[in-house]
């Protein structure tokens, strides 16, 4: 690629120069910026710029690649980088990767970057791009839909942490042809970011609920309704409340904390998972804290989610199992609306290495009942 100056779109791409070391500096010393590009020097010093600003840009454009200045067009000033790395010329393939300092975000130009640079790699020798992230950054994954990159899997130990140990990491793609528009998703955003009926509000899990997930998920009686009936460790729910946000990006499922209403307290949780999105059937899971049981809880969360999903995605049918034990959960079904459906001998990993029978319900749009 050539090293020239890009100005679109409300933006500048340039070359980093001498004079943007103070500002990388300052943003390489961000916490958000450390956790996911761990391979920077700790603590990043003025040096540390300038032999990025000398010895890593003229790599990148030596390689065939770029590395840009994204800058505001009034000022000039620095207001990230973005570049393409790790250039394949055989494949006329390349990887984009970016940062935006602390005092740039929340304005869409790693976005409108991507979008600019990869426009320009296309017209220059480009076939295909590819952008890599980490599953625990979700706001990197909505740039790289907002850009217009599919999802096209996981990539195991594709990136190394600060200790040499190898991370997963999640792949994205354009290719020439690929047209500059948002990818479509499965899953869009709770309106407002949260459901509600006045006595029961569902809100996205995160990073910060792995206490309460965990004690959740501890519960004896919840354990033994879980696939396989196994009580989770610590480090794996972190996982999973880190994660969550880009599995819903993802179009994979959706994971919300039941919160009552009137004193803000987690009291437990509903999941759906989109299993089948060709035929637009997905399934939802839910279980409740025992002090915040008799309430209606799962009920209310079970129409809320299920009018949401109705009203917003192309899911067409919910289904629900049970254990044929578990008269509490069928209630539960049948007074949001759910009908019983079948019955499926030993469908189910148990106890011990046992299997159980599972009964299956389903609900259609027509079929949700009021929460009050």
């Amino acid at each position: 690629m050539k090293p020239e100056t890009i100005e679109t779109s409300g933006i500048r791409l340039r070359l980093v120069r001498d004079d943007d070391a103070a500002d990388i500096e300052n943003a390489c010393d961000d916490a958000e910026i450390r956790r996911f590009l761990p391979s920077l020097p700790q603590p990043y010093t003025r040096d540390d710029a300038l032999r990025f600003i000398r010895a890593a840009t003229d790599e990148a454009w030596a390689t065939g690649g770029a590395n840009y200045a994204i800058a505001d067009p009034a000022t000039d000033r620095l207001l990230g980088t973005i570049g393409v790395h790790h250039v394949d010329t055989d494949r006329a393939q390349g990887e984009i990767g970016y940062w935006v300092a602390p005092w740039a975000r929340g304005k869409g130009l790693a976005t409108t970057a991507t979008k600019v640079l990869a426009a320009h790699a296309f017209t220059d020798g480009f076939d295909r791009l590819e952008l890599l992230t980490a599953w625990e950054n979700p706001k990197s994954i909505r740039v790289a839909l907002s850009a217009g990159f599919k999802p096209e899997g996981a990539r195991r130990g594709a990136a190394r942490n600060a200790d040499g140990s190898r991370r997963e990491v999640v792949v994205f793609a354009r290719l020439v042809g690929d047209p500059d528009e948002p990818v479509a998703r499965l899953l869009p955003d709770l309106p407002g970011g949260a459901l509600s009926d006045g006595v029961l509000t569902l809100r996205p899990l995160g990073p910060g609920d792995a206490d309460f997930y965990f004690d959740l998920l501890s519960t004896p009686d919840i354990i033994a309704s879980h696939v396989p009936p196994v009580a989770p460790d610590r480090e794996e729910v972190q996982l999973r409340c880190d994660r969550a946000e880009t599995r819903w990006l993802l179009g994979e499922r959706v994971d919300l904390v039941m919160v009552d209403a009137a004193t803000g307290a987690p009291a437990g949780d509903i999941g759906l998972y989109y299993q089948e999105p060709m035929t637009g059937q997905a399934m939802i899971g839910y279980c409740v804290q025992p002090a915040f049981r008799g309430r209606g809880f799962a009920r209310r969360a079970s129409v809320l989610l299920g009018r949401w999903a109705f009203d917003n995605t192309g899911i067409a049918r919910l289904i629900a199992g049970t254990n044929p034990s578990n008269a509490g959960s069928q209630r539960v079904l049948e007074a949001a609306g759910f009908l019983r459906e079948g019955y499926q001998r030993s469908r189910l990993p148990g106890i011990a290495g046992g299997r159980i029978d599972d009964v299956l319900w389903a609900v259609l749009p027509g079929d949700l009942r009021e929460t009050s």
